[in-house]
């Protein structure tokens, strides 16, 4: 009777770890397959570069600011509660967004996406943790890390695969199925759990975080086709300095602040937020930027250009596993510089092979980079607790999951605009006499892979020109971010190499409570330790 229980809790415990690692898969895929199908979405759609840019950066600005607002959701209403509302929400955006008649329709549903994802997240990370302990937890979650990983490799081919075959709205039936499943067979053998002692959310510290992200992303996404000084982009930047300083301020006077600034005091800890932003930069914004090249610059189907993205993803698959073998010989922060290294000697190849727009020539560079991003990307986690005290992990790996998603959104837009300024810069070397304002709105338009509206306004200039202007700036780009990877790479030396993960898990000591995962109560560790 005791091996029959202990059986059928096992079957139970497994069907909950499907359920969320198949919620889990929606969320890179949803991110990845997104980029791919902008081009397609414009070409049906039509819209402005800056309604192109939020199709990606409406997803990961919602993901990323509520992420840890969620998390303390989820452990004071109950996780089961949120997961189930995250996972139905995300199944009926995307449902919804099969269906959305305009631009703006499908940029708001992307929004919505990300507040789903965040709740889906929180709340079955932290499921997982009240169903799994020890050692089975450990693996339970590397399981849901592979599943990242899988998303990441394969959200490319499938959405080219779904587009060239059905169009781009089939893409966002993967996340409607996706959903459907884990709610129908997951939803209903997971456990209800809460934190009785779980604290309020934070509703000031999370207003002003969101509206500080918000602020930022919006200014620099409308910044290219306006211009930096324009009076709205100088308003949105100064108004998320203003949230900014608002919500420290907040954060230093609550009693319990949803962001527990004093562990910036402890200087590795400060380094381990370095790995996060490095592989935003190196990494995850070619999963956006190469693809909108590839389509709509080179003139790759969505099948080819997401065959090309598998040279940059599938080392994600292989790659941090090994990291984590290589740490019995190595420390961590050894291995996460020299493969922030490598990355930059990735990008600086890619520079070169991509200067005639080849895209063949990019698959060697492209797997260097997925190799050397790879190597942080399986450690990041690990680190992030291995470099402060044990009363405050829970804090600081809540803390390192936001820096590492809402980055993911920032990066979008600070290089998508950096793009649009590099290619504007090169068409007025081609074009002087044209007006500013033409300029912006073409370079916004080139860079987004709208090659046909910006020959349109500037019908001056030859295909061939606008090509290799863009060609230009994309390799001016590409030597930015790997001077930002190498610049990276010496401050993981600097901070952390010397730094090690713990041989074993992270242990908390509720008096009421179990462990929670880093999108639980992360916030909370400090104060409910006892």
């Amino acid at each position: 009777m005791m091996g029959a229980a202990n059986s059928s809790g096992s079957a139970r415990r497994f069907v909950v770890l499907a359920a969320v690692c198949m919620a889990a898969l929606a969320l890179p895929l949803s991110f990845s397959a997104g980029a791919v199908a902008t081009p397609a979405i414009g070409r049906e759609l039509g819209g402005s570069p800056v309604a192109m840019s939020w199709i990606t950066n409406a997803f990961m600005l919602a993901f990323g600011s509520l992420l840890m607002a969620a998390g303390t959701l989820a452990d004071r209403f109950g996780r089961k509660r949120l997961f189930t509302y995250g996972v139905a929400g995300f199944a009926m955006g995307s449902l919804a967004l099969g269906f959305a008649p305009t631009i703006v329709a499908v940029d708001l549903l992307r929004a919505a996406q990300g507040v789903a994802a965040a709740a889906a997240l929180a709340g079955g990370t932290a499921a997982l943790a009240q169903e799994f302990d020890g050692h089975a937890r450990t693996r339970a979650f590397s399981a849901l890390g592979a599943t990242f990983g899988v998303g990441l490799a394969f959200g490319p081919v499938l959405a080219g695969w779904l587009i060239a075959q059905f169009g781009w709205r089939s893409i966002f039936a993967t996340g409607a199925l996706a959903g459907a499943l884990s709610f129908a067979f997951g939803v209903p053998r997971m456990r209800e759990s809460l934190d009785p002692h779980a604290r309020r959310l934070d509703w000031a510290g999370a207003a002003t975080f969101t509206a500080a992200l918000a602020c930022l992303t919006w200014g620099v996404i409308e910044a290219p086709s306006r211009g930096w000084t324009a009076a709205p982009v100088i308003v949105l930047l100064a108004a998320s300095i203003a949230f900014a300083l608002a919500f420290v301020v907040v954060e230093t006077h609550t009693e319990r602040p949803m962001l527990d600034l004093s562990l910036f005091r402890y200087p590795r800890f400060i380094g381990v937020q370095v790995l996060p932003i490095a592989t935003c930069y190196c990494y995850v914004v070619l999963l956006v930027v190469l693809p909108l090249r590839f389509v709509g610059i080179d003139g790759y189907d969505e099948i080819h250009a997401g065959e090309l993205m598998l040279a940059l993803s599938l080392p994600m698959l292989i790659v941090p596993f090994a990291a984590a073998t290589l740490t019995r010989w190595m420390s961590a922060g050894a291995i996460s510089g020299f493969g922030l290294a490598i990355a930059a000697a990735g990008l600086h190849a890619l520079a070169g092979r991509l200067s005639t727009g080849t895209g063949q020539d990019a698959i060697l560079p492209m797997l260097s980079i997925g190799v050397g991003a790879g190597l942080p990307w399986g450690l990041m986690d690990g680190l992030s607790v291995s470099v402060v005290p044990k009363s405050r992990a829970g804090m600081a790996a809540g803390i390192f999951s936001t820096t590492r998603v809402a980055g993911e959104g920032v990066a979008l837009a600070v290089v998508s605009a950096l793009l649009a300024a590099l290619v504007q810069s090169s068409l007025h070397a081609v074009a002087p006499d044209a007006e500013p304002a033409t300029l912006a709105q073409a370079a916004a338009s080139l860079a987004t892979g709208d090659l046909a509206h910006a020959a349109a306004r500037l019908p001056q200039v030859a295909h061939a020109t606008l090509l290799v202007s863009y060609h230009a700036a994309f390799g001016r780009l590409l030597d930015g971010l790997t001077v930002i990877t190498l610049l990276n790479a010496v401050a993981v030396f600097a901070f952390l190499s010397r730094v090690r993960v713990q041989d074993e898990p992270v242990t908390y000591e509720y008096s009421d409570s179990p462990e929670p995962s880093w999108a639980g109560t992360a916030a909370a560790t400090a104060d409910r330790k006892r």
